[in-house]
């Protein structure tokens, strides 16, 4: 059972919100000074990760996060099924022949990681196929959704709702259902500005961790502190969890993890 959800259900920071564009961009930035420490990152065993996008996103805006992970010695993906805008059908069937198409190809498990409404498909995905995935990430996925409120980009995806699968195919609410099988890591940001970050964690346990970041909500794919925990997380040798701590040298870039106050 995930921790109780006993405040009210709020929006985002109207001044996180305003500024996610600018920050994301400061979050870029970063990246770019942040180049010579992220060369001693961890490296990969050369298991294939599925980069999942977000809501009206495409592999255009996960090229850095992908580019970052072959770099370190990975087989990256993106998911080849356009504009993401919402579960579509062809959504839906394309990203579970994807994943099994990429665990056949390499006769290998899958990381799977999952940007905003991209990581609530890698978690589906890990649960109706757990035989083909090794783990997963989540960035700024609010799969605890608990009201309308929490994401500034409901009416978006309310708008789109006539193209989706039926309500009665979608998944039951995250609370009613037991904890992934396989290792699991979720990154939130206080200051996200599309998404609350309560909507974004769960209670931890073994195998299952909320890693706080400072950036916006549209910058993780290119934020330094997300691309070493997950060259960190994706370096455990499969069948094999330990908790992340950051390095000193980049302890700066990981806030204290607040997700307890949940509780």
């Amino acid at each position: 059972m995930p921790a109780s959800r006993t405040q009210a259900a709020k929006s985002p920071a109207l001044h996180w919100y305003l500024t996610e564009p600018s920050r994301a961009v400061v979050d870029l930035g970063q990246l770019a000074t942040a180049r010579s420490v992220l060369r001693t990152a961890p490296r990969g065993d050369g298991h294939p990760v599925l980069v999942l996008p977000g809501l009206l996103a495409s592999d255009a805006s996960t090229t850095s996060l992908r580019w970052f992970l072959n770099r370190i010695g990975y087989r990256a993906y993106g998911w080849n099924l356009g504009r993401n805008i919402g579960p579509t059908r062809a959504a839906v069937e394309g990203i579970r022949a994807r994943l099994t198409e990429l665990s056949a190809g390499h006769g290998r498990t899958v990381s799977l990681i999952g940007w905003s409404l991209g990581g609530i498909y890698a978690r589906e995905l890990a649960r109706e196929h757990p035989q083909h995935v090794r783990d997963v990430m989540t960035l700024g996925s609010p799969y605890r959704l608990s009201a309308p409120t929490e994401t500034r980009a409901h009416r978006v995806f309310s708008m789109l709702s006539h193209l989706h699968v039926p309500e009665s195919e979608l998944p039951p609410p995250h609370h009613t259902r037991p904890p992934l099988r396989m290792p699991a890591t979720s990154v939130y940001s206080e200051r996200d500005g599309i998404v609350s970050w309560q909507s974004c964690v769960e209670e931890p346990g073994y195998g299952r961790q909320n890693v706080a970041v400072n950036g916006s909500h549209l910058g993780y794919g290119h934020n330094p502190a997300v691309l070493w925990l997950a060259a960190d997380r994706l370096a455990q040798p499969e069948g094999h969890w330990r908790p992340f701590s950051p390095p000193a040298a980049l302890a700066r870039l990981y806030p204290t993890d607040i997700s307890h106050r949940l509780s």
